[in-house]
């Protein structure tokens, strides 16, 4: 393939842009390539500057369920575009949304929006804290919940590719109330609640750690978290940025039946567009201005564009239950084809999947927490991006973010990239 457009592109890109990119991650640091340059996508497919065609996995790390350009969510962002882009008032689309977001997540009994998944996590533990009258929070090593000063401590996604796990520009004092616990590792948790008793203000978790690949939770480990905060008055949050929408209608916590305190949403919940969510018991979420004293604002909080995108997106989820059986079944078929390569080939590769999320880790143990994901091949995984993008099959940069599976995938795709990634896997 010739990417010499892309090429091009990036090296304008560095000269008004730290590291020609506005993302970490699609600088491809980790994988020792330039970055593609996209042009437009349609369905499962998205077309470079080069017009080069892959099969697209990244969907742009989530809300694209549905494929891209969907009809009648294009439709929707149109005919709510041509009325107005952004009016910084109230308007029905925002009310609609809530109750839809009420009706799939029951635990979410009041909901604000917001622009970003970073606004969600950072608000909502704001919120915990207004709540409960303290300071400190429990997070995951591995786990990535925004940029916000706070949660810049042990964090995953394009902080583990970059080997950058704790960022330079935040005062020491932010973090100091950040206590970071092991995923999957009860022990863990019990000793930072034993040390720090009645001082926690709120647990935040990926319910499936999204941002060092894919980590399932292990069984128990959930309701463990969910009992462990109850019984000390902590806030527990699912951070649902990934799962929200994405592994069934109720997120994670109704595949996993764990209620949350509070849920952060984002990716899907926009369609698309730049929107997400925060919300829990009301008792809760009157804490928050104008009816509480935890302020929090944004001019841009649930645009009219972004609510129009959003709200047809979860009904067409709705209104067609049976996509989540068949993209689960198509993440399922490329998890087999990679295991049963290593298998054939006696390549060392781990290969988790939850529903439409799935990751291959090169490496011949399994992969449960932090340690196992970060012992990865990194030289490996890079081969293996890069033969797939070379025949066509789009995958995130990084070892450490998940391959998404959309409704647009078709059988003859979901076949191909079995081929490619199998051969890769050689």
């Amino acid at each position: 393939m010739n990417f010499d457009t892309s090429k091009e592109l990036f090296d304008q890109a560095v000269k008004v842009m730290p590291g020609g990119v506005n993302s970490p991650v699609r600088a491809y640091g980790s994988v020792g390539r330039t970055p593609l340059f996209i042009d437009h996508a349609k369905g499962s497919k998205i077309y470079d500057v080069d017009g080069n065609e892959f099969i697209d996995y990244v969907c742009s790390y989530g809300p694209g369920i549905l494929g891209h350009a969907r009809e009648e969510v294009i439709e929707a962002v149109q005919k709510a575009a041509v009325d107005g882009l952004t009016f910084g008032a109230p308007t029905r689309r925002e009310t609609i949304i809530a109750e839809m977001i009420k009706e799939m997540m029951p635990s979410m009994e009041v909901t604000r929006l917001v622009s970003s998944g970073t606004e969600a996590v950072m608000s909502a533990i704001r919120t915990a804290r207004g709540f409960t009258g303290r300071d400190k929070i429990i997070k995951f090593k591995g786990c990535y919940h925004g940029h916000s000063d706070g949660l810049l401590v042990k964090a995953g996604s394009a902080a583990l590719t970059s080997s950058v796990p704790d960022s330079a520009g935040v005062p020491e004092g932010y973090t100091k109330t950040t206590l970071v616990a092991l995923y999957n590792n009860e022990d863990s948790v019990r000793e930072l609640f034993e040390e720090n008793k009645d001082e926690i203000a709120a647990l935040v978790v990926e319910p499936v750690a999204a941002n060092m690949g894919v980590v399932p939770p292990k069984p128990g480990f959930l309701r463990f978290l969910r009992d462990i905060t109850a019984e000390n008055g902590t806030v527990l949050i699912f951070d649902e940025v990934i799962t929200g929408f994405r592994l069934s209608l109720g997120g994670a916590q109704q595949y996993y039946g764990i209620k949350p305190d509070m849920t952060t949403l984002g990716k899907i919940v926009g369609g698309g567009m730049p929107m997400a969510a925060y919300g829990g018991r009301k008792e809760i979420m009157d804490h928050v201005s104008p009816v509480g004293k935890v302020y929090q604002a944004g001019t841009l909080s649930g645009n009219p564009v972004a609510t129009a995108a959003g709200i047809k997106t979860l009904e067409i989820l709705r209104d067609d239950p049976a996509i989540y059986d068949r993209i689960d079944a198509s993440a399922k078929k490329i998890a087999d084809a990679l295991r049963k390569q290593g298998e054939k080939s006696g390549q060392p590769i781990w290969v988790n999947q939850v529903g439409s999320l799935l990751c291959a880790y090169f490496t011949k143990d399994p992969v449960v927490d932090y340690d196992g994901a970060t012992s990865s091949n990194m030289q490996a995984f890079s081969d293996y991006f890069g033969y797939a993008l070379e025949h066509g099959v789009y995958l995130a940069p990084s070892q450490y973010e998940a391959m998404f599976v959309s409704d647009a995938h078709t059988e003859e795709d979901i076949r191909k990239t079995c081929d490619v990634l199998m051969h890769a896997c050689k």
